[in-house]
């Protein structure tokens, strides 16, 4: 993954615009845009999307027996986004040792999983699809026309 500031600028502007609009956070305000530079790569996206979704089942678990709001409750998701993934890429080679696969950074899979924690699954994604994928077309388009 190139880091495009062009991606960045067009998926955080979106993303601010859709979260005032719809008032749902589409993973995050960053996150939509990392989402649109790996659109073209769908495993690191379906990776990326499973780590969240083992981050998030993590810390219901935890959250039985553990008092966890606020900024604890942040801490703890991107702390076991971090250690999710990590293992997910230690354990990936050995599985399938041709494949290229990573992660959307460390810190994404986190910031989607306390996206879905605080509102529901359906709306969070849906947004985080719609804006991610604005995002990368008018990229494209910005790229065409200059």
């Amino acid at each position: 993954m190139t880091v495009s500031y062009e991606t960045l600028l067009v998926g955080m502007l979106l993303a601010l615009l859709f979260t005032e609009l719809a008032d749902i956070y589409p993973g995050g305000i960053i996150v939509p845009a990392y989402f649109a530079m790996n659109l073209q790569s769908y495993p690191v996206v379906i990776l990326t999307l499973v780590v969240s979704f083992l981050s998030l089942g993590t810390y219901r678990l935890l959250s039985r027996r553990l008092i966890l709001f606020g900024r604890r409750r942040f801490v703890m998701i991107v702390l076991l986004g971090i250690v999710w993934g990590q293992l997910a890429l230690l354990a990936l080679p050995l599985a399938a040792p041709d494949a290229q696969i990573r992660l959307i950074g460390w810190i994404i899979p986190g910031l989607l999983a306390n996206n879905l924690e605080r509102q529901r699954i359906v709306p969070t994604l849906a947004g985080l699809a719609g804006v991610s994928v604005a995002s990368y077309f008018v990229v494209k388009l910005i790229g065409i026309v200059f």
